[in-house]
């Protein structure tokens, strides 16, 4: 998955092994950048059935649910764009590179509707030539697993943020609810800080992981309708939803619809965002306030 991992947990210390380990071996199976990895395997089969674990059952099972529910502004099959994009390694290694480096041949059909799925054998089979990127929804959905692991083991409470993807379960350090502020340009100057007692939350930016390629600056957010990064109205989206996937995938979405469309498709869903304009501003769904602890400030400079 290409990212960092935070775990605070209450109760044994070994619960903090144990979200290790899970975190690893959901990053072995997902990770498009190690060639062994269940995902890489799915992208070389060339329109084969591939044997998969349940988790990756589940997981391609939640991207094509999450690419209906959208209307395509999540797609999971943009690989070939974001490889197009830049981003065809580890992201470490992108911004590192020579900026103009030409990206490696890559997978042209996007959509989800070849896609097939046989939960009961493990197996799935994407079409020849298209390519599937668990980013967008990998993360949230990793900490979901994690965290209800450490809530089936008995721990009081637990927090997972993979790459800034925070699932909660349980009760925070002083008992109460997590308190988490959200700050999607790492200025140190936290929007709004959210209280949270079990359900997620998930930030898209296009103000980090940023790269120059070709002359041209270019991010990992892809629009599924152009096939390159997505350029709009808004530059972040804060999402709180039931689960982490969900919080995810809705917070690429809305920054991909827009600011009108983004917010009507977060409420329609049923979760709340504060969205952030390309001027700064911020915009609430109906529903955020009521998980609003304290606003910082009220927009990014």
């Amino acid at each position: 998955m290409g990212t960092t991992a935070h775990v605070l947990v209450h109760g044994d210390e070994a619960l903090l092994d144990l979200a290790q380990a899970e975190v690893e071996r959901l990053e072995a199976a997902w990770s498009r950048f190690r060639p062994t990895s269940e995902v890489s395997r799915l992208n070389d089969a060339g329109g084969r059935w591939v044997a998969v674990s349940p988790d990756t059952v589940l997981l391609v099972e939640r991207a094509i649910l999450a690419s209906v529910v959208t209307e395509g502004r999540f797609d999971p099959t943009v690989l070939g764009d974001v490889i197009r994009a830049g981003y065809d390694r580890d992201f470490a290694l992108v911004a590192a590179r020579d900026a103009a480096s030409p990206s490696p041949a890559s997978p042209l059909r996007r959509g989800v509707d070849g896609i097939e799925v046989d939960a009961a054998h493990g197996a799935v089979r994407l079409p020849a030539g298209t390519g599937f990127d668990p980013g967008g929804i990998g993360k949230g959905l990793a900490a979901d697993l994690v965290a209800g692991r450490l809530d089936a083991e008995g721990a009081a409470g637990a927090l997972i943020n993979l790459g800034g993807d925070l699932r909660a379960v349980g009760y925070g350090p002083d008992g109460d609810d997590w308190a988490i502020e959200l700050d999607p340009a790492a200025s140190g100057l936290p929007l709004a800080t959210v209280s949270l007692e079990r359900g997620a939350i998930a930030t898209s930016t296009t103000l980090r992981r940023r790269w120059e390629l070709d002359d041209e600056v270019r991010h990992h957010l892809i629009d599924p309708a152009t096939g390159r990064p997505a350029v709009g109205d808004l530059v972040a989206a804060s999402v709180l939803a039931a689960h982490g996937w969900q919080a995810e995938v809705l917070a690429k979405a809305a920054l991909v619809a827009g600011l009108e469309a983004g917010l009507t498709l977060v409420e329609r869903l049923g979760a709340d965002a504060l969205l952030v304009d390309r001027h700064g501003a911020l915009h609430r769904t109906a529903g955020f306030a009521r998980f609003e602890i304290s606003r910082t400030k009220e927009a990014i400079a």
